[in-house]
């Protein structure tokens, strides 16, 4: 039977690997999470003990292993319209300012997990025109992206289970939006899985190829990096943002580290960041 146990060399071996791979900052004593995470991956790839696999991985040996332990570390199950606020603004805010300009509208869903994020913007983007019909003629272009290129995968299937489907999605919008495939499992519909594509992307790496939007989505994945990398991603996106383009991010995060950027946009509820006028050019 597999050792699941993490020593505490091991740990630290394993955090600095992380940290250097993907910029995840693990806290002291985190040992439960990735014994949690990686207790599969010792039975798919036949490792005796859990220190073994992560001195394997940590060395690059096995290139299958490094990207099973990055999915594994940096996957999460997210909910549908997550904290609300940020969907109703869209709807109600940005999109009548956006529409008007009669010009395609991009949306990056960054770091977008299981796929609830991009799917819940290409809902209410829906619901927007088909309460205006002709609004947003132009077209409207959502890129997801995330590390864990096997999370990618089950995204553009759209496929949910029961559990998935009951966080955050009310029965209407199942309805509107979902219809049971060949397997009798509940399927995104296609006019919704046409509107998002998803990539690969590593936000320490360049955005550069995925082009300019009017709207970023980087909600509750920055609380995983440091103060550093924060910054570093934060000025990353404004480089990505059209002029007076607008950052979302999760409730409990902020752009402090950043503040020269991006302006705080307070509303009922809720608030976005907005790049300032000063940084139209970057």
């Amino acid at each position: 039977m597999a050792n699941k146990d993490v020593s505490p060399a091991s740990y630290l071996k394993f955090r600095e690997f992380l940290e250097k791979q993907c910029g995840i900052v693990l806290g002291d004593n985190k040992q439960y999470l990735v014994r949690s995470r990686l207790a599969s991956l010792l039975y798919k790839h036949k490792y005796e003990s859990a220190d073994e696999l992560i001195d394997v991985v940590v060395k690059g040996f096995d290139r299958t292993l490094l990207q099973n332990v990055i999915d594994a570390m940096t996957t999460n199950e997210t909910l549908w319209f997550r904290d609300n606020y940020p969907f109703d603004l869209l709807v109600k805010e940005l999109l009548p300012t956006l529409s008007a300009k009669n010009q395609k509208l991009r949306i990056w869903s960054a770091a977008c997990s299981s796929g609830q994020e991009p799917y819940s913007i290409a809902m209410s983007v829906l619901e927007y025109q088909r309460q205006r019909p002709g609004a947003l003629r132009a077209g409207v272009e959502i890129v997801a992206t995330d590390l864990s290129s096997e999370m990618l995968q089950k995204c553009e299937l759209g496929i949910y289970d029961e559990l998935s489907l009951a966080r955050g999605l009310s029965p209407q919008r199942r309805q509107a939006f979902f219809q049971q495939n060949d397997s009798g499992l509940m399927q995104v519909k296609p006019d919704v899985r046409r509107m998002v594509s998803f990539r690969s992307l590593n936000l320490l790496s360049s955005y550069a190829a995925l082009g300019r939007f009017d709207i970023v989505f980087c909600r509750n994945v920055l609380i995983y990096f440091s103060a550093e990398v924060k910054q570093r991603i934060l000025q990353q996106i404004a480089g990505q943002l059209q002029p007076q383009g607008v950052l979302f991010l999760g409730a409990s995060e902020s752009i402090s580290a950043a503040s020269e950027i991006y302006s705080m946009v307070k509303c009922h509820p809720g608030l976005y960041y907005q790049k300032k006028r000063s940084n139209l050019s970057a």
